[in-house]
């Protein structure tokens, strides 16, 4: 068997606006992942420790928005993620799908269950926003999101290890190799970053219909981290109270990357869930 890289998984697609990159591998039924918002983020960045265990038994597209790794830069008048994967699906001849979000991808995964309700089969997110302030969080911009912001305007070694290491809870993971990987795909794109400061504090990253949201019928499994610095686990409190076929795990010393810091728990229980659900 062929191993899984980051090469050979690599595709392009053409929508009506936008060249979209992502990663294929595997067959069968369809998972879609969709990336957070992060500078250096992409569809490989996010879930590499997940596609190789998860397309041993369903096709597996990791999908780089318009706006971030190798797809086309768009501005964020422009942005439409929701439309954009309607139309990559169409494009690739793909009806259904069970939708995996991290962060913004959860909350374009959301939108895309109400929105498209007939395509998704299983919901299922991990340190998304409810697109609602909380109780619990802070105000204005959490620790992460300001060093989010940061690493889009200083894009360099320290700032992305700084953005690494608020992501997570163990601090292990924040790996020279991971941050330079960050570091370069910010630096390969700058029109991405350009477009991503130029549109912050003017339009929300992912705009969501509360009303709307709870007639999501899809099963859902929301994953949050007790330690996420970057969107309050508050959030995903909301979502399961709101999406009536929803269940919620949340895990004690563990930030952002849920599915990076807990990867075989992560993909053991997503496994369980889109089996039996």
């Amino acid at each position: 068997m062929t191993a899984i890289t980051r090469e050979n998984t690599s595709r392009f697609v053409q929508t009506k606006k936008f060249k979209v990159h992502y990663h294929d591998a595997g067959e069968g039924d369809v998972i879609v992942m969709l990336h957070g918002s992060g500078p250096g983020a992409t569809g490989w960045s996010n879930f590499s420790q997940n596609i190789e265990v998860l397309s041993q038994h369903y096709r597996v597209l990791a999908i780089d928005m318009p706006g971030w790794g190798e797809s086309d830069p768009v501005t964020y008048q422009e942005r439409e993620h929701s439309t954009t994967l309607a139309e990559v699906l169409d494009e690739l001849g793909i009806d259904k799908i069970a939708l995996i979000g991290n962060s913004m991808g959860g909350g374009t995964s959301v939108r895309f269950a109400y929105e498209y309700p007939e395509r998704v089969t299983h919901l299922i997110t991990m340190g998304s926003s409810s697109g609602e302030s909380v109780e619990m969080g802070p105000g204005g911009l959490t620790e992460g999101l300001k060093i989010l912001q940061k690493g889009y305007r200083k894009p360099g070694f320290e700032t992305m290890r700084e953005l690494v290491d608020v992501m997570c809870f163990d601090g292990s993971f924040a790996t020279d190799e991971l941050v330079q990987a960050r570091a370069d795909a910010v630096l390969a794109m700058p029109e991405h970053a350009k477009n991503f400061i130029d549109g912050s504090g003017k339009r929300p990253i992912v705009e969501l219909d509360w009303k709307k949201v709870r007639t999501i019928s899809a099963p859902t499994l929301l994953f949050h981290g007790r330690d996420d610095r970057v969107v309050h686990f508050e959030h995903s409190l909301r979502l399961t109270s709101m999406i009536k076929n929803s269940r919620l795990v949340l895990i004690n010393q563990c930030g952002h990357w849920l599915q990076i810091e807990h990867a075989e728990e992560f993909n053991r229980l997503v496994l369980d869930f889109l089996a039996n659900n």
